[in-house]
């Protein structure tokens, strides 16, 4: 008998201890909630209405107007507790609608945000010179991600053989 089917029984246990530790999602899914990445979105907003939607990434900037807050986001999927996974590929950009006045300062640039609320159409803006098409949402709920939460749930377990060393 080899190592590998030795290890074969416990392979559910570590998967079910592994999951264990990652954090729950931070907002209930709607029923009938838009799954689709808002680069999706932006290329056939027909297609969406006014759905819900909870999206997440990387601040890019934050503009107040007298009566709400824009906040552009380079989106990034989310893992299963709705934190973005910035070294995935960047699944187009949103601009975030909030009522009233939020400060910028308290959503510094990249900042990772996790956003929950409705789709409310599209604007054609540009990304340095590219024009580009930003979906658009009104946000009812948001979450702006500490060092501590996003590493939550990612034990430092790795497997391996060789040698090497690390500098922490």
């Amino acid at each position: 008998m080899n190592l590998r089917t030795a290890l074969r029984p416990f392979a559910p246990l570590a998967l079910l201890l592994l999951t264990a530790c990652a954090p729950a999602p931070i907002y209930k899914t709607a029923p009938g909630a838009v799954t689709a990445l808002p680069a999706q979105v932006a290329h056939a907003p027909e297609q969406f209405g006014n759905g819900a939607v909870i999206w997440g990434g990387s601040v890019v900037s934050v503009r107040n107007f007298p009566d709400h807050t824009e906040m552009e986001v380079l989106a990034y999927p989310l893992d299963s507790s709705q934190r973005p996974r910035p070294n995935a590929q960047g699944a187009g950009r949103f601009i975030a609608i909030f009522p009233g006045y939020v400060e910028a300062f308290n959503f510094p640039n990249g900042s990772l945000v996790t956003l929950s609320g409705q789709l409310s159409g599209t604007r054609a803006g540009s990304v340095d010179q590219a024009p580009y098409v930003y979906p658009l949402m009104t946000v009812a709920q948001s979450h702006r991600w500490t060092a501590a939460e996003m590493r939550a749930g990612h034990p430092n377990i790795s497997f391996g053989v060789g040698v090497g060393v690390g500098i922490h």
